[in-house]
């Protein structure tokens, strides 16, 4: 005779498995974001479709959108990067009230018609502020938030403060 004293567990625990919700359909179903900030500048992304998602996703989210636009080749952009993963506060703020989407410029891709959308960019990075409906609320030369040889805490957090979403 056949040693089935784990045959039946094992076969509830997978029968068990398989109904539990693992799938993007669930955590959708559930209201739950499927959306994937872009936070890196790729040449070879549609940044059409990034803020398109962005739209959605800040509609679903009741956030504003942030593009951070620049490449990879922008010393300042890197940067800006650094600051925000070091300053976990202003990180949380930004995430709290935005969905951020990382814009490329580059040699490579210009973005020339998405960009163009949105005016005039006199140097790298540039912030546009979109209403969660991807309006543009405001265009942001970084440059008056620098300080030394980053970026100040206070002005970036006032900036941030000051455009996000009234709750």
């Amino acid at each position: 005779m056949r040693n089935t004293k784990y045959f039946f567990p094992a076969v509830l625990m997978v029968t068990v498995l398989s109904h539990l919700p693992f799938s993007n359909g669930a955590a959708q179903a559930h209201g739950q974001s499927q959306y994937v900030p872009v936070t890196t500048y790729d040449p070879k992304r549609d940044a059409a479709k990034d803020i398109d998602d962005a739209v959605k996703e800040a509609a679903r989210a009741h956030k504003r959108i942030i593009l951070e636009v620049g490449g990879l080749w922008c010393s300042w952009c890197r940067t800006l990067d650094k600051f925000f993963e070091t300053q976990t506060e202003l990180l949380s703020l930004r995430d709290k009230n935005y969905v951020t989407v990382k814009v490329n410029f580059s040699e490579e891709n210009e973005n020339k018609d998405v960009l163009g959308r949105y005016g005039p960019i006199q140097a790298y990075p540039h912030i546009f502020i979109l209403e969660r409906d991807g309006k543009l609320l405001h265009s942001q030369d970084t440059g008056v938030l620098e300080s030394g040889n980053s970026y100040d805490l206070e002005r970036l957090s006032g900036f941030l403060t000051k455009w996000a979403p009234s709750r």
